[in-house]
């Protein structure tokens, strides 16, 4: 008998797929509800794990859709959520901006309410026996806009975002700390670095490095490619989630980050080494030959970087895996994943 259900939105996304399995495993007396629209970046083909699991239901939906919402909640007395669903690819938002306004503004908003119509009696008033619900956003380091060559990002860094997609869940981030405190909604936020690991969507760099090597296909990078990023292995944010989820203070906000910087370069000179080692071209020849650089994403922030100590000081969180550990797992996925294809 499942102890409580909570709302995973987004599950089917590359954070959410491996959030769920993981999650579902962690606590079978969960019902887990996993909330997905299925957009080009969602698969369901990595939920694999979940199949077959009595603590586990997946629902085909949009989280903008506010009767679906609410009829979930009410279906399912849903007693927690956790809000993955976004829109998050950078230069998607360039050429498209109004999905990431709908998906991130509006469908954080739909969420939001639908939990505070079905929670608190008044502002300030959970339902009885509601007071424990809590309402869980992830969102991204991308709002706090860009560092110079020293510093960090911290809860208290004032946001600053430079892109459709970091403006819509600087936003999204806004609305959540708006219902905190103006109904005294139980929420928590994180806000996380560059994410990599298996499931990725293959327009993000890595997975993009990785296809494009063994395809023979020239590998692209940026500009000059010294764009820094604070690289973040995903299993352990959803850990960092979960501590969150579980342990955090209601109205806070967690910075997660993998205190891994590392420049464009040095991730495909790391992943071609890989490659070259693992899976080497029929030439002899380096991986490396088909790195090309490309004319520069508009808007292009220079470095991210996240100070973690909060959440660790707190909630004792540390990453299981460094960068060097955390790409070979990556790689070896992808490499296992290109085979069966082959095959």
């Amino acid at each position: 008998m499942s102890e409580k259900t909570v709302l995973v939105t987004g599950g089917a996304g590359f954070i959410g797929s491996n959030f769920v399995p993981y999650f579902v495993e962690k606590y079978p007396r969960y019902h887990i509800l996993n909330l997905d629209k299925l957009t080009y970046a969602a698969n369901l083909d990595n939920l694999s794990e979940c199949a077959g699991k009595n603590n586990y239901t997946f629902v085909k939906g949009d989280i903008c859709d506010t009767a679906l919402v609410e009829d979930l909640f009410k279906k399912y007395d849903i007693r927690g959520v956790i809000h993955f669903a976004a829109e998050s690819h950078v230069d998607n938002s360039i050429t498209g901006p109004r999905a990431f306004i709908e998906t991130n503004l509006v469908g954080t908003f739909t969420l939001l309410d639908a939990a505070r119509n079905y929670w608190m009696e008044a502002p300030g008033r959970s339902k009885p026996g509601y007071e424990n619900c809590r309402f869980h956003h992830i969102s991204t380091d991308e709002v706090y806009g860009t560092l110079g060559s020293e510093g960090f990002f911290t809860e208290n860094t004032p946001y600053a975002p430079n892109s459709p997609y970091s403006a819509s869940k600087a936003g999204s981030d806004m609305l959540v700390r708006a219902y905190c405190h103006t109904y005294g909604m139980n929420v928590t936020v994180s806000n996380c670095s560059n994410n990599y690991g298996p499931k990725q969507h293959p327009e993000k760099l890595i997975p993009k490095i990785i296809s494009n090597a063994l395809g023979g296909r020239p590998i692209p990078i940026y500009g000059n490619g010294q764009n820094v990023r604070d690289w973040l292995y995903v299993l352990d944010h959803c850990k960092a989630i979960d501590l969150i989820y579980h342990r955090g203070r209601s109205g806070e906000t967690y910075n997660i980050g993998g205190h891994n910087e590392k420049n464009n370069l040095e991730i495909v000179d790391a992943v071609c080494t890989i490659l070259d080692a693992k899976a080497p071209r029929t030439d002899g020849l380096s991986y490396k030959q088909q790195i090309t650089f490309v004319a520069d994403r508009p808007g292009h922030d220079l470095r991210y970087a996240i100070d973690a100590a909060k959440l660790t000081n707190e909630l004792g969180w540390k990453a299981d895996e460094n960068f060097a550990s955390g790409i070979i797992k990556t790689v070896d996925w992808y490499l296992n994943k290109f085979s069966r294809k082959v095959a």
